[in-house]
């Protein structure tokens, strides 16, 4: 098992450059709105907030094959928004993309819960001593904010793409199992599982998900060990 039958196959390294690809793509995506919504939690109370939570955590307690039904309904071929986005020569459903789309969605509570305990713990005297100095808010954000509240940025990156690369559920649901185009990872053990013969296989993508999982977790703890010793200091 450790000998030459050790390296991944053609296949199995397309799974993994795969589902890399479509981690890092989700991350990126998901960013934006993550630091928006995390801003906006942190810093305003209004009507109706507790059901912005609820939506937010909603793809945590969801089945994934839910959200995965709920994606083809809308960004399908014939879907409410999918046959607009047709038209624009755009199709997500059995597509790279529309991998990348459920893993944004099902990964994007862990981004913003981080980033909103950090925004949350940034003393705002430091904000409105900035402010009154006659700095503009967007100056006041990245140049103040973001930078205090980077280490729950990172957090939610790492963690969200870590859930990413383990997404299964929606993503055979929304794209289904193609080779070289949306079997990722978790879909190609999925896949090894249903052929005879195949544990040597299946044990090789089992490892290297425990492995990348691991090192995601090892990552996220010394970033918080770090930032609690800055908090102690």
């Amino acid at each position: 098992m450790f000998s030459h039958e050790s390296f991944l196959t053609p296949e199995e390294y397309s799974a993994v450059y795969l589902s890399a690809k479509v981690a890092l793509f989700a991350t990126l995506c998901n960013l934006p709105f993550a630091l928006f919504l995390g801003w906006c939690l942190a810093r305003y109370q209004f009507r109706f907030k507790f059901l912005l939570e609820a939506v937010i955590q909603l793809p945590m307690v969801l089945p994934p094959v839910v959200l995965g039904y709920l994606l083809l309904v809308l960004f399908g071929a014939q879907g409410w928004i999918g046959k607009y986005l047709g038209r624009l020569g755009i199709q997500l459903a059995f597509d790279w993309k529309g991998a990348v789309l459920a893993s944004m969605i099902v990964a994007f509570p862990l981004f913003v819960q981080p980033i909103r305990l950090s925004f949350q713990l940034i003393n705002q005297q430091l904000e409105h001593v900035a402010a009154s100095l006659g700095a503009s808010p967007l100056r006041v954000f990245f140049q103040i904010s973001l930078p205090l509240a980077l280490p729950g940025v990172l957090m939610g990156s790492i963690l969200g793409f870590s859930r990413s690369l383990g997404e299964f559920g929606a993503t055979i649901t929304f794209v289904g199992n193609i080779p070289d185009e949306t079997r990722t990872l978790p879909i190609a053990i999925y896949s090894v599982l249903q052929q005879p013969d195949a544990e040597h296989s299946a044990m090789r993508l089992v490892l290297l998900s425990i492995i990348l999982a691991f090192a995601a977790l090892l990552a996220n703890y010394f970033i918080v060990q770090r930032y609690q010793k800055k908090l102690e200091a």
